[in-house]
């Protein structure tokens, strides 16, 4: 039997509904763009464009955020990662959630206060503009670059598992198609439209898991002892193994080793992520912007926990052997678990839910990708700050966003048989590394200036993506993404583990070697970080 007519058979096997999955998606897509369409009315000026007006609430915005925090890989990854791993699984989860914490305690406020658009405007603030601002740019357009491409390689094995397309044609097809919506999103509608998109998607994508756990505890009649001792006896001899530590990181010492520098990169990558720190942006004042974290933490925190009963419930009711069997793997267990429980209506549901959260999140990522090189590289590096046209610079950001959509779905279609596990990894790692040392310094360290943010900045940049193509992500493993082949030294997946501390390192070194120093800027910037005080000038348009 063919690879093709077996996944054809197996395809059939989950009880695919194309027609219906189109349909149901389809009308999200209609939904959403005549909202889009409405919100365009309203933007105008570079404010509009990027950050909304600044007219949304923290809740709202605080929805939003889930909306574009809350993946692909946040809803089929890990509840495939429970399902199989348990325990191992579910650490994922806590990864992602305590990186809110670092994001409210020590950005979130700050950063709106101090910023316009952009991580360019907080690093620009005391220091030399264009330089920092360039060195910002091709940060920001790195890691969502990266980003990208792991979410548009992510529609094309959900073409293949959900919607039962199996042809490479057809598949390139389609997430092409995902481009093109994601680009009219973000074309016509900006930052405000965007928003929206986020929203409903957060909002569906939480009631639709918040309805499988129920169902699921209904039928163990709401004791999760039930569940979870199901999950162990569908795993055989190894079950005991899902309700402990150690299925998955405790095989060796590199295994331990790969889990804390993941784990790392999680908690601090988030804080870094260009498209998560704009959002602080789109809400009218530092109160606002705080709301929006405990918002979006409890929306984050809630899902979670729904993922664990999904991912255990998965493991129950679908078992191992048809989780592993199934097109795409670890990835088919909320949708076979879908199909368990309501048959092809509640799978064609979360097949539209899913592909719902790769057009909110890519939409987020390529807004935030325009912005920078408009705001930061166009107007302030190339044009030095002066632009005649005030239109121009939006007109700038359009075109840069119409560019990013082209290359994300090539790339996406180049990439759609890959393991691109490795980019979402170099997405976070880069921005713990590059990123986020140069905004704690900036709002914390009074010394810190010019060549130790670009120190910082490029050294994170060159070790971060050096290490990871030099790991077992890229060569030399089963799971790697290229095959046959073996030119790893580098023993960890992820790189955080060295590259976060030696990113620091180099922003403290390049520092103290230069003699660059402006306290009155400094203190400028401490009070308004602090107070806001001067915040709503610098910020209007």
């Amino acid at each position: 039997m063919s690879a093709t007519t077996l996944l054809a058979a197996q395809s059939q096997e989950l009880g695919i509904n194309p027609v219906l999955n189109f349909t149901i998606f389809g009308a999200f897509v209609l939904v959403t763009l005549i909202i889009v369409f409405r919100a365009s009315r309203n933007t105008k000026t570079a404010s509009d464009y990027y950050a909304a007006g600044r007219a949304f609430s923290g809740p709202q915005n605080g929805v939003a955020i889930a909306g574009d925090y809350l993946s692909a890989a946040s809803f089929l990854g890990i509840c495939g990662a429970i399902a199989l791993n348990g325990y191992d699984g579910f650490l994922y989860s806590i990864g992602f959630l305590v990186a809110w914490l670092v994001a409210l305690l020590l950005v979130a406020e700050l950063l709106r206060n101090t910023g316009k658009y952009t991580m360019g405007d907080v690093l620009a603030f005391r220091m030399r503009q264009r330089p920092v601002r360039a060195a910002a740019a091709i940060s920001t357009l790195a890691v969502s670059f990266f980003y990208l491409l792991a979410q548009m390689a992510g529609a094309g094995g959900l073409v293949n598992l959900l919607l039962g397309i199996q042809s490479s044609a057809g598949q390139a097809a389609v997430i092409a198609a995902v481009g093109a919506v994601m680009i009219i999103y973000v074309l016509i509608g900006g930052m405000k439209g965007t928003t929206w998109v986020q929203i409903i998607k957060a909002v569906l994508l939480i009631a639709g898991a918040f309805a499988m756990t129920v169902w699921v505890l209904g039928l163990y009649g709401f004791n999760l002892s039930a569940l979870l001792g199901d999950a162990v006896a569908m795993q055989g001899g190894k079950g005991e193994a899902l309700l402990s530590p150690g299925a998955q990181y405790g095989v060796n010492e590199i295994s331990k080793l790969n889990f804390l520098s993941l784990g790392i990169a999680l908690v601090l990558g988030t804080a870094g992520l260009p498209h998560v720190l704009m959002r602080f942006y789109t809400v009218p004042t530092a109160k606002e912007a705080r709301r929006s974290v405990v918002w979006a933490i409890a929306l984050i925190g809630v899902f979670y926990l729904f993922t664990l009963v999904l991912g255990y419930g998965a493991g129950a009711l679908v078992g191992p052997e048809a989780i592993n069997a199934a097109p795409g793997g670890a990835n088919s267990a909320a949708p076979l678990l879908a199909q368990a429980l309501g048959g092809p209506v509640l799978l064609g549901f979360i097949a539209a839910v899913a592909f719902a959260t790769i057009l909110a999140v890519v939409a987020g990522l390529t807004i935030t990708a325009s912005a920078s090189f408009a705001h930061d590289v166009y107007v302030n590096v190339i044009k030095k700050g002066k632009i005649e046209d005030k239109n121009s610079e939006v007109r700038v950001a359009r075109i840069t966003a119409l560019v990013i959509g082209a290359v994300s779905i090539v790339g996406g279609i180049l990439a759609k048989d890959q393991n691109v596990a490795f980019l979402v990894a170099l997405a976070f790692a880069v921005a713990a590394s590059a990123n986020l040392p140069t905004i704690l310094y900036s709002l914390f360290w009074k010394r810190f200036n010019t060549q130790g943010a670009l120190w910082s900045i490029y050294g994170g940049l060159i070790v971060t993506i050096t290490l990871i193509v030099f790991s077992p992500a890229v060569s030399g493993s089963e799971k790697a993404m290229i095959k046959g082949v073996d030119f790893h030294w580098f023993p960890l997946e992820n790189p955080g583990l060295v590259s976060i501390p030696l990113s620091f390192f180099l922003g403290w070194l390049g520092t103290v070697l230069s003699k660059e120093r402006d306290d009155a800027k400094q203190a400028e910037m401490e009070v308004r970080s602090l107070t806001g005080a001067g915040a709503e000038k610098a910020t209007s348009h």
